[in-house]
C-alpha cells in the first residue's frame, strides 16, 4: 500500500496552533534551544580546550570530533527505526536528552584529551538516541506544504539557543579572562557549571508540553516494519541523496577545525565567541525563510544554493590573510547552515512515506555522522602535516561536486 506522506494519518483531534503550527514544532524548537543554550557553553570550546591547556594537537581535535560524530550516527539509525516500530518517538526523544544532560557536568573534571572524547562520547550517545525520532516527529507535526517552514521554525529556535549560550559564554570568558588569547581552566570550569541548569530544563520542557502524534493506520505501520534490510525499500531518489550527501560531508569536517581556524588568524578568545554568535544570528535569520522558499521553489535548488555558499566560504577560510576577514567568514558560514539545515531534513520527509520516516532520519544522519570520522581525521593529518589551509581547499572542491551530482542524479 502506498503512504500518503502529506498529511499524517492519526486520531487525535487537531490541537490549537502555535505561529500556525503543530504546538509539538514550537515546543521541541524550545527543547531544542535550551539544549543548545547549554552545549554551546560546554563543547563550543572543546577544541580550545585541547590544544590551549591539555596540550594535544589538531588530530586529537580531529578524532574527539569525528568520533563522537560517528557514534551519534550509529545510534541515529538505530533509534530511529526503532522509533518506527513502537511508535514511541517522544519516549526515545527524552531517554536521549536525559543521557546528554547527565554527561554535560563531567566535563568539569576533565583533566586530559581522552577525558574530553569520553565526555563527548556520551553527549553524543544521547545525541544519537534522540535526534531521528525528534525530526520524525516534526515531520509528523507539519503537513508536505508547510513542512519546510516547520524544520525551519525548529531550526531556527534551535540556533537562537545557540546565539543565547554564546552570549553568556562571551560574558563569562571577558569578566574572567579578558581578550586573552587562550583559553583558561577555571573560566572553561565557570561555562560548565551555568551550562548544565538549561540542560535540565530542556528535559523537563519535553516531558510536560511535546506529545507523540497518534498511530498509523495498521497497513501504514506494517509498511514501516520490514523486517529486511529497510534501505533497500526505499525510493532511489532517497538512496542517491544519501551517497551525494556522503560526498558533501567528507569535505565538511568538524566545525571544530573553524574555531581552530579563527585562532591560527590571531583572534582571541572573546572575539571567537562574538564570531559564533555572528554564525548563529545568521543561521538563525535565514532558516525560516529558506525553509518558507523551499516550499515554493522545491528542496533540491536551495540545497544546491546553500551548498554554493559553503564552497565560496570555505575558499574564504583557506585564503584568509587577516583576522579581520574571519568574521564576515562566519556570517556565510551561517548562512549556508541557515539555508541548508532545515531544508535538507524537509526533503528527506519528502522522499519517504510517512511510516519509515524515523527510519529514513537515521540513514540520513547516520551517513552524514559516520563520514564525518574520516572527514574530522582527513582534515587534522592536512592541518598538521601540510598548512591550516588545506582542509578548506579539500571541503569547497567536494560541496562542488556534490552540488553537481544533485541536480544532475536526484529529482525533485
Amino acid at each position: 500500500m502506498k503512504v500518503n506522506s502529506s498529511q499524517p494519518v492519526n486520531a487525535e483531534p487537531d490541537p490549537g496552533k502555535i505561529w500556525g503550527l503543530h504546538p509539538n514544532i514550537f515546543f521541541l524548537g524550545l527543547v531544542s534551544l535550551m539544549t543548545d543554550v547549554s552545549s554551546e557553553m560546554i563543547f563550543t570550546l572543546v577544541p580550545l580546550l585541547v590544544l590551549n591547556v591539555l596540550g594535544a594537537g589538531a588530530l586529537a581535535v580531529g578524532l574527539i570530533g569525528g568520533l563522537s560524530e560517528s557514534t551519534d550516527a550509529i545510534l541515529r539509525i538505530l533509534s530511529g527505526r526503532i522509533s518506527d516500530r513502537i511508535k514511541k518517538r517522544k519516549f526515545l526523544a527524552v531517554l536521549g536528552y536525559t543521557v546528554s544532560t547527565l554527561s554535560k557536568p563531567l566535563m568539569y573534571i576533565a583533566s586530559s584529551w581522552g577525558a574530553v572524547l569520553a565526555v563527548r562520547f556520551g553527549d553524543r550517545f544521547g545525541k544519537g538516541i534522540r535526534t531521528s525520532p525528534r525530526d520524525a516527529l516534526v515531520a509528523d507535526s507539519t503537513s508536505s506544504r508547510e513542512r519546510g517552514k516547520g524544520f525551519g521554525v525548529h531550526r531556527a529556535m534551535d540556533t537562537t539557543g545557540a546565539v543565547l549560550g554564546l552570549a553568556i559564554a562571551a560574558v563569562v570568558i571577558y569578566l574572567m579572562q579578558g581578550s586573552s588569547l587562550e583559553l583558561g581552566i577555571k573560566a572553561y570550569q565557570r561555562l560548565v557549571l551555568i551550562g548544565v541548569v538549561p540542560a535540565v530544563l530542556a528535559v523537563l520542557i519535553l516531558l510536560a508540553f511535546v506529545r507523540d502524534k497518534g498511530k498509523t493506520s495498521s497497513n501504514d505501520y506494517q509498511y514501516g516494519l520490514l523486517r529486511d534490510n529497510p534501505i533497500l525499500r526505499f525510493d532511489a531518489r532517497f538512496k542517491i541523496f544519501l551517497i551525494v550527501m556522503g560526498v558533501f560531508t567528507l569535505g565538511n569536517s568538524s566545525d571544530f577545525f573553524v574555531i581552530l581556524r579563527a585562532q591560527n588568524m590571531g583572534s582571541p578568545v572573546l572575539h571567537i565567541i562574538l564570531m559564533l554568535v555572528l554564525f548563529n544570528v545568521s543561521y538563525a535569520a535565514i532558516s525560516v525563510p529558506a525553509g518558507m522558499l523551499s516550499d515554493r521553489l522545491g528542496r533540491r535548488r536551495i540545497i544546491v544554493l546553500g551548498w554554493a555558499v559553503y564552497a565560496l566560504v570555505y575558499l574564504g577560510f583557506a585564503t584568509a590573510s587577516s583576522s579581520w576577514q574571519i568574521w564576515g567568514l562566519f556570517v556565510g558560514y551561517g548562512i549556508y547552515y541557515g539555508v541548508v539545515e532545515g531544508v535538507a531534513r524537509a526533503f528527506v520527509a519528502d522522499l519517504v512515506p510517512e511510516a519509515k520516516r524515523g527510519t529514513a532520519y537515521g540513514y540520513y544522519h547516520g551517513v552524514v555522522g559516520l563520514t564525518l570520522l574520516p572527514a574530522s581525521l582527513i582534515a587534522g593529518w592536512l592541518w598538521d602535516t601540510v598548512n591550516p589551509a588545506a582542509p578548506f581547499y579539500l571541503g569547497a572542491g567536494l560541496a562542488f561536486l556534490a552540488m553537481l551530482c544533485l541536480l544532475v542524479l536526484v529529482r525533485e
